[in-house]
């Protein structure tokens, strides 16, 4: 019988792993936006959308 213990402990490390690699390039995406200076000129006055 195969080892089901390691096998799963594999399959979890990698998707953990995985996953905290998509966290990282959001974050890393959303630093890059907020240092271009385009997430306060995209906001807009809500005094002026009526």
């Amino acid at each position: 019988m195969e080892d089901y213990k390691q096998m799963y402990l594999t399959l979890f490390h990698a998707t953990e792993e995985a996953a905290n690699l998509l966290i990282q390039a959001q974050q890393k995406c959303e630093e890059l936006y907020i240092s271009s200076g385009e997430a306060e000129s995209d906001q807009e006055d809500p005094k002026t959308e009526q």
